[in-house]
């Protein structure tokens, strides 16, 4: 690959390796420069400019990312899009993330250009979650490290899958001494359920018992008459030998113990046993707090149908300390924050605000976003895109006629918030939209409720292209060298949408803040096409809403 400055006259058709602001327009960098941009660049008095040029050989930076995307992901996992060079893997479920750390180092170390970042092996992640990273570092790499680093991404299977988590019927049994308070037993319960909960799992059963060899021994028996998939003891002491209470108990119904201890803290205190095919946990003292500790890395693991080896858990102290981490261990709790008042609320990374609350006048007597497509109304095609997007809360702004919009997205997983001043135009249901997003939430895509053309692809590639960090805050489809809908904005701009009047929206602000717009090329012209009056409706194969 060519990469230096070239005469403008000599640069149709080159990769423009820095942006350029010119009168009116900006040239991002990595953008394909074309006969008008080089004419811009003239009359801006720009002779020489930076350029990188493909030689026979090289694979453009999306599409090499794309290959190895492709090629690392395994079972449950997805890749995204790739822009500017970079492709983002997400988990398909709730579950564990495998990958060998050792292949990982391999692929690293085919080249410099070619780099993949994941999280942690064995980490619980939940749907949509981003595992990894695909990144290539210059604007294009030769083909033959393409393939070497794909061979190394398949070899053997894909580098990096998710495990999903399977449900598990779960026994908690607890001994308590004459000290020991029930609330703490209580506490412990709710704990222990909410993490199995989190996990796809159940606690079944409870019993309590005395801190005693015969007395937990016969607990045991009973649990294990039950034939759960998991028995969990919490002991009133913790186990400080293998010949304590809980461990003698265990093999006393001949069970076996597997390994005690785990260079993990807190958590050095757990216990890992077996009732024929039950795997046994004797759990720390440290589990009865919902904090992250030892406990949940060999719960989640059992969770997801993973053989838990003493081996694996001696291999568990590269970051075992964990002693400073404050965040609750699970996936699902751990994408959720409070409110003021102290009740936790979802916080998805990027949320959907579907604006539904218009009075639709060129309709004529009907309301358009009621009309029909292939027998389903055009706002609950637009939901349901949202719905099956990766964005995480889908939020409908209703208006005009909102008992008729609820009902017709009825059974749909998303929020409701009424724009009372609907009326008074399109930026007023945009400011209710986002007054109402959870706290945390890092952006918005605004989607409008006549356009039921753009389908869940759309809004993941916009949501891939999204990424503030490398000035990519506002993302834009086009479709023909025409900008469209929806759009994706960063969280920064909320207080400047907040401000917005009248009828035109949020799109007075993509002059205002152009550098840092990213437009997404798009062939689908669903991104132009928001339906207004019934002979569009009819033009496109659906019915007006009937009138009785």
């Amino acid at each position: 690959m060519y990469f230096g400055e070239l005469p403008v006259a000599e640069a149709e058709g080159a990769i423009l390796a820095h942006s350029r602001r010119l009168d009116g327009r900006s040239l991002k960098k990595g953008r394909i420069l074309e006969a008008d941009d080089l004419a811009a660049l003239k009359a801006a008095g720009i002779e020489r400019v930076v350029c990188a040029r493909l030689d026979r050989g090289d694979i453009a930076e999306d599409r090499a990312a794309d290959i190895l995307a492709e090629a690392a992901r395994g079972a449950e996992t997805r890749a995204g899009s790739a822009f500017t060079g970079r492709a983002n893997l997400f988990a398909e479920t709730d579950g564990v993330v495998l990958y060998d750390p050792a292949r990982l180092d391999a692929f690293n170390l085919v080249d410099e250009s070619v780099t993949l970042g994941l999280v942690p092996p064995f980490q619980a992640v939940s749907a949509g979650q981003m595992i990894g990273t695909l990144k290539i570092i210059p604007f294009a790499v030769p083909e033959s490290l393409v393939r070497i680093a794909e061979a190394l991404a398949t070899q053997g299977g894909p580098l990096v899958s998710v495990k999903a988590f399977s449900p598990i019927d779960t026994i908690l049994l607890q001994t308590h001494l004459p000290g020991t308070k029930e609330s703490v037993l209580d506490s412990t319960m709710r704990v222990t359920a909410d993490r199995l909960d989190a996990l796809g799992s159940s606690l079944i059963s409870e019993t309590r018992c005395e801190h005693a060899l015969d007395a937990l021994s016969s607990a045991i028996r009973q649990a294990e008459a039950a034939k759960p998939g998991l028995i969990l003891i919490s002991g009133a002491s913790a186990v400080v030998d293998r010949r304590d209470i809980i461990p003698s108990a265990i093999e006393q119904v001949g069970g076996e113990i597997l390994h005690f201890g785990m260079p993990v803290d807190p958590g050095n205190l757990m216990l890992i046993g077996r009732i024929g095919k039950i795997p046994v946990i004797g759990m720390p003292g440290c589990a009865r707090s919902p904090k992250l500790n030892g406990f949940d890395w060999a719960l989640q693991r059992i969770c997801a149908g993973l053989e838990l080896r003493p081996q694996d858990i001696m291999r568990m102290g590269a970051g075992g300390l964990l002693k400073d981490v404050a965040h609750r261990p699970l996936p699902r709790a751990s994408a959720k924050r409070t409110d003021k008042a102290g009740k936790q609320r979802e916080r998805p990374e990027i949320a959907a605000i579907v604006l539904a609350a218009g009075k639709s006048t060129r309709m004529g007597p009907t309301n358009k976003l009621l009309g029909t497509l292939d027998g389903t109304p055009l706002v609950r095609h637009v939901a349901g895109a949202a719905l099956a997007s990766s964005a995480g809360k889908v939020l409908v702004v209703t208006g005009h006629e909102p008992d008729k919009i609820r009902t017709a997205l009825s059974g749909l997983d998303v929020g409701f918030i009424h724009n009372p001043d609907f009326a008074a135009g399109l930026s007023t249901s945009v400011r209710a939209g986002i007054s109402a997003l959870p706290v945390g939430t890092e952006a918005a895509v605004i989607c409008l409720g006549d356009m039921p053309h753009v389908g869940a692809d759309v809004l993941n590639r916009l949501i891939s292209a999204y990424d503030p960090v490398e000035g990519r805050a506002i993302i834009v489809p086009v479709q023909e060298g025409k900008r469209g809908n929806p759009i994706l904005w960063d969280s920064r701009f909320f207080s400047e949408m907040q401000e917005l009047s009248g009828d035109r929206g949020a799109k007075a602000l993509l002059a205002e803040f152009a550098d840092l717009v990213h437009e997404v090329e798009l062939s689908e012209p669903g991104v132009h096409l928001d339906i207004d009056t019934p002979e569009m409706l009819r033009e496109a194969g659906g019915q007006p809403e009937k009138v009785e």
